[in-house]
């Protein structure tokens, strides 16, 4: 969809997301339930008095997004998973979020007035979530698993879709897929590693969202961010961006798979708030002079003064005249100042006094 600015616009649950209009905050909480209906229902209040928009859960079970066979015939675990305690199939086996809470997770949300979203890791899931979920979230390993997205984007609902750990040909065959069956679509840069390292920041690669921006004119732009703090999401949003997703937990101390390198309630607070700092900060991108900069054109900007006493009658010559601050209403700007020379003044002015040009006989 587009707004009358041609800006390509997102509409979920009633709430206009483009670059019009403010950025749209998801928390995601992932596995951070640890495994307790009660716990998802107090991340869900959390999220929303800290400024979130939308919560967003993960649909999957385990038998249906790893395999069991072909984890452990990898020599050991790899990236974030080599600090799993347990083996991969039992960690999803732990996280997965059974089906029978959605209907209660999403009442729940309805209650706390936030959006609820998940993504789906199988296309069963992807049925059962669709009169549950405002908009369907797409993760990066599903890129090129395109009988799913087939699946999501034919429920014309919004679809976010990340592009953690893929090439540009990847998210072109991909976008251009949702796109012929689904308009309602959110391409999100994303870096998919979860180790919390300083070192990521070097691989987030937010200008990536410029090449998005160019290749995909039609879609709204975001962030699937899992650095600490807020440096890549304020980058983000200044380069486009008008989706943001994070991990969300209410302490970071806490053991599971996402909690490391989540956000915590404070900290998401403080997020939002400078990024609508950052939205008021961005303007419009007309240049004018401001309404709080009225007075400084006065104070910092030059006039054309008289460089000595003029008497009436005086040819000005171009020692007659300085640029001098302020400059007074009605001041003559020094760059029309070689307008005056050779032209006689009609009153006395002393020196200093800021020219006119009804100082000049016609």
């Amino acid at each position: 969809m587009k707004s009358d600015h041609q800006a390509p616009m997102l509409i979920i649950q009633g709430r206009c997301i483009s670059l019009n209009h403010p950025t749209y905050f998801i928390a995601d909480i992932a596995a951070n339930h640890n495994g307790s209906l009660k716990q998802a229902k107090e991340l869900i209040a959390l999220a929303k008095k800290a400024g979130a928009d939308a919560v967003k859960f993960q649909h999957f079970r385990a038998e249906k997004i790893v395999s069991r066979y072909g984890f452990e015939s990898l020599s050991g675990q790899l990236s974030h998973q080599r600090k799993w305690k347990k083996s991969v199939f039992e960690i999803y086996q732990e996280a997965s979020l059974p089906w029978e809470w959605t209907q209660e997770l999403k009442q729940h949300c309805d209650q706390e007035g936030i959006h609820f979203l998940s993504a789906p890791y199988d296309l069963e899931t992807i049925d059962m979530l669709e009169p549950y979920i405002a908009a369907y979230k797409i993760g990066s390993g599903d890129i090129n698993w395109y009988e799913s997205l087939e699946r999501i984007a034919a429920k014309q609902k919004p679809v976010l879709l990340s592009t953690g750990a893929s090439t540009i040909p990847e998210v072109k065959a991909a976008v251009h897929l949702i796109e012929k069956i689904n308009p309602q679509l959110c391409v999100m840069q994303c870096n998919t590693n979860y180790t919390a390292d300083p070192e990521n920041f070097k691989h987030v690669n937010l200008n990536v969202l410029k090449e998005y921006a160019r290749r995909f004119p039609d879609v709204v732009l975001g962030l699937s961010d899992h650095t600490i703090g807020h440096t890549t999401v304020l980058g983000a949003v200044a380069l486009g961006a008008r989706v943001i997703e994070k991990h969300f937990t209410s302490n970071r101390q806490q053991e599971g798979p996402d909690h490391a390198f989540s956000t915590e309630p404070n900290e998401w607070r403080d997020m939002v708030l400078k990024v609508r700092e950052m939205e008021c900060a961005l303007g419009d991108g007309n240049k004018r002079i401001e309404q709080n900069e009225l007075e400084t054109v006065i104070v910092q900007r030059r006039g054309c003064r008289a460089a000595r006493d003029l008497q009436l009658g005086t040819v000005l010559g171009r020692a007659d005249i300085e640029p001098l601050r302020p400059a007074s209403p009605n001041t003559i700007s020094p760059n029309e100042a070689y307008r005056m020379v050779g032209k006689k003044i009609n009153k006395f002015i002393p020196k200093g006094e800021a020219f006119q040009w009804e100082m000049f006989p016609e």
